[in-house]
């Protein structure tokens, strides 16, 4: 065969093509041994024919015959041939199908030489890397072409503004006004001027996870700004005023809030800031900040020093516990900024996913934003009594909370609570009638009385934890009947649904499709789904052909993960035997950082994830055998809905599978993008554009950061911000970057690189004509972003150096 056996150069030729046919037999062979599996299951032929392939070309090459190096270029042109037939030219879905086999082909390009009688040869390994590096040129070039946004123009003509003012100089509410539109007036930041933001201080909470709760932290504040303070709290309710031109710190309250009492993640969104009408100017507490507490406190200081105010319950304090019942610190905590509509002060909390169906109750409460007095509350179990329980009772336990948080309209005298699910997410044979009736629901209470003014429920039976998170925002539309007062709801499933706030009607049909019937429970699955005909951003169905990783190894486990679950689409029940998708995931479609609305284009924004989980049911006996234990277990050491979780008192716990991940690789089983953003006509509910969102900077195999400026389109949690001068801000992602995207295109006009994750919603406000942009750096746990207690400002250059 004329090859070289001269030499130790030859000697070491022959080790090194007798090591790649090795490397060739085996993933020949687990592919082969995977084909066949995958092919059992209904999948693709292709694993098996090109395993064997691989295997054929892995033995020639083992004898040092230029066989070998044919079969492995007719293996790599039928898979170049099947992956574009399989997934046409996107650069994302392409990577894991040719990749590594191009790898492989300069190695085997490589070993010609060694194989090969004539020297004419020697071209062929250095033609293989020109090849590899065009073929990267071009791959890189499909990525950035296809993450560019797509849109189909700008927005149809409406006449829409939201119902209170918006936010200008001061941002006076979470949502930036208490329509939470999430947008400012100030128009300084513009598609031109953004590119000279620069950062102009920083400022550290000095709270950070000690050891005992390392892990458990996710600081989320959007900071309060009226007349020349700051206030904000840290993740562990520490409540601070700064001062907005320079971020100096004025004042800080810490409430002692213990590291037991972390439930989920140490996290606080907000505060309130409520100015005292019948107190006397300049006394004390005239002006006042509101913070529910992770140990079940509501705290009211002073504005102006920081001192509790007197007034307000007991020295500054109410108890949130007092009616609650049996509990445990971590269980029952608040996260979300209460909301204050006409001097009353609505609060939900957020009661631990998945422990037990007899957890403490989701009641929702009114209180005197003065003096602290309950005014009422809305115990769905106890309809009609507002007062707390009597002795040796409690409000009704397992019901549905709300942990994000509310809306509230003065006008009207209501507040939209979007409500969470029942005690248990995952089983609902034995939820009380009220639970199913307001579980996933948006309930417009009377502010004055507690009573429900309507309820429109987004999911019927909920047992996909498909909570709502996202705070709903406040517009009023221009009919051909008039000016509407709407709210805008997104919701976890992807559909974003148009109500009229006065009465609950829908402004946009609401279908009712069939959906799947099955799993534990079909006889009491709801045989239909409301489906929002005004827009969402739930993606198509999943096919096998979606399933992704580094390599086609990767992609064979994950398809044959695909091909062994149950799957219908969207509302696919909960299964014991055997694993379900569920698409989207629990983290959404949209989560809690909810929406921005720019009234005056018209334009909504809307940020969103697009994961499946991969779940399945257990009995109670491998939930005792896996030690899954409710937090209030005597022996238990704290929860995670991330993971598996016990569902005390049904009969399934569940095995979660958020990040649904090939085990070696630690690779995702869905191909790109995980999260994107999107714009959308106010009038019209079409797609103005749509990008992914995110980087792969910290993205990569065996979770080792890639550093690549690639957009991939991560896991995203946190909102948006809209400017008058067309410009959007956005943190959100996994890779901490902070981005300026232009409203009308979608494009980034700029970025910067945060110390920490930026899971929050930014803010913005103006001190002495010059507009400032504020963004939390606290990073998420679950996100997996770097934690930290970095609270960043920027803004344009003073005007003397512009």
């Amino acid at each position: 065969m004329g090859r070289n056996t001269d030499g130790s150069t030859g000697r070491w030729a022959r080790l090194g093509v007798r090591a790649l046919a090795a490397v060739l037999l085996l993933i020949g062979a687990v592919l082969s041994v995977g084909g066949v599996w995958l092919l059992a299951l209904g999948g693709s032929a292709y694993y098996l024919l090109a395993g064997l392939g691989l295997v054929a070309s892995g033995v020639f090459l083992m004898r040092l015959s230029p066989l070998g190096v044919w079969i492995y270029l007719a293996v790599y042109l039928a898979t170049l041939a099947w992956a574009v037939w399989e997934v046409g030219f996107n650069a994302w879905a392409l990577t894991p199908r040719v990749i590594a086999p191009t790898v492989l082909l300069i190695l085997v390009l490589f070993a010609a030489q060694a194989v090969f009688a004539d020297r004419r040869t020697r071209w062929l390994g250095p033609l293989g890397l020109a090849y590899s590096v065009v073929a990267a040129a071009v791959w890189v070039l499909m990525i950035n072409v296809q993450t560019q946004p797509v849109g189909t123009g700008a927005a149809d003509k409406v006449i829409a503004g939201s119902a209170p003012a918006s936010a200008g100089s001061d941002w006076p509410a979470y949502g930036g006004d208490k329509g939470a539109t999430r947008y400012t007036r100030l128009s300084g930041i513009d598609r031109d001027s953004v590119k000279t933001l620069q950062k102009v201080w920083t400022y550290h909470t000095r709270d950070l996870p000690s050891e005992q709760s390392q892990g458990k932290y996710s600081a989320q504040t959007t900071p309060l700004k009226v007349g020349d303070s700051l206030y904000l709290c840290s993740a562990k309710n520490i409540l601070i005023s700064l001062d907005a031109g320079t971020g100096r710190e004025r004042w800080r309250h810490d409430p002692g809030v213990p590291d037991d009492a972390i439930p989920y993640s140490a996290s606080c969104r907000g505060v309130v800031y409520h100015q005292a009408p019948d107190l006397p100017q300049g006394g004390a507490c005239k002006a006042r900040i509101i913070q529910g507490t992770l140990d079940g406190r509501l705290i009211a200081v002073d504005a102006m020093t920081g001192q509790p105010c007197a007034d307000f319950g007991h020295g500054g304090v109410v108890s949130l516990l007092e009616g609650i019942g049996r509990s445990t610190p971590g269980f029952f905590a608040v996260t979300s900024p209460p909301t204050l509509v006409n001097g009353v002060v609505v609060t939900g909390h957020q009661v631990l996913d998945g422990q037990r169906r007899d957890a403490p109750s989701g009641v929702i409460r009114g209180y005197d934003a003065v003096t602290g007095e309950m005014l009422w509350a809305w115990d769905m179990g106890r309809p009609g009594q507002k007062g707390l329980p009597g002795e040796g009772e409690t409000y009704t336990r397992g019901t549905p909370n709300m942990w994000t948080t509310a809306t509230g309209d003065d006008a009207l005298g209501l507040v939209y609570l979007p409500m969470g699910n029942a005690a248990v997410d995952y089983y609902g044979a034995d939820r009380r009638p009220e639970s199913n009736q307001f579980s996933t629901a948006l309930v417009a209470l009377d502010v004055t009385t507690g009573e429900p003014a309507w309820s429109f429920q987004t999911v019927r039976y909920d047992v996909w934890d498909y909570d709502l998170g996202g705070q709903g925002s406040l517009v009023d539309i221009a009919t051909p009947q008039g000016s509407i007062p709407a709210i805008v709801l997104p919701s976890k499933q992807g559909d974003i649904y148009v109500l009229d706030r006065r009465t609950g009607a829908p402004l946009f049909p609401v279908e009712d499709r069939l959906a799947p019937r099955g799993g534990v429970e079909p006889d009491n699955l709801s045989p239909t789904q409301p489906f929002s005909s005004f827009h969402t951003v739930r993606k198509r169905d999943l096919t096998e052909r979606d399933m992704w990783g580094m390599s086609p190894i990767d992609q064979l486990w994950c398809r044959i993960q695909y091909r062994q679950a149950n799957y219908e689409g969207v509302y696919t029940p909960p299964s014991l035997d055997r694993p379900w998708i569920q698409y989207p995931g629990y983290n959404g479609g949209s989560d809690w950082g909810g929406v921005a609305i720019d009234p005056r284009r018209g334009v909504i924004v809307a940020n969103y994830n697009d994961m499946p989980n991969y779940n399945q049911l257990i009995t109670r006996e491998e939930a005792r055998s896996r030690g899954l234990l409710p937090i209030d277990a005597p022996e238990a050491d704290g929860g995670d809905p991330s993971a598996g979780v016990p569902q005390k008192e049904v009969p399934y716990a569940i095995d979660l599978n958020a990040g649904w991940r090939v085990p070696f690789t630690k690779m995702m089983c869905k191909q790109p993008p995980y999260g994107g953003i999107r714009a959308i006509d106010l009038a019209t509910g079409r797609t103005l554009w749509d990008r992914p969102l995110g980087q792969a900077r910290r993205n990569g195999p065996f979770n080792i950061p890639s550093m690549l400026p690639l957009t991939i389109g991560t896991p995203n949690n946190g909102g948006s911000v809209i400017t008058a001068g067309g410009v959007l801000f956005i943190a959100a992602t996994t890779d901490n970057v902070i981005r300026a995207i232009d409203l009308e295109t979608g494009e980034t006009l700029w970025r910067d690189v945060l110390p920490a994750g930026g899971q929050a919603n930014p803010m913005m406000y103006e001190v002495d004509g010059r507009e400032f942009l504020l963004i939390m750096a606290g990073g998420h746990h679950f996100m997996e972003t770097p934690i930290g207690d970095a609270l960043v400002a920027y803004a344009l250059p003073p005007p003397n150096e512009r």
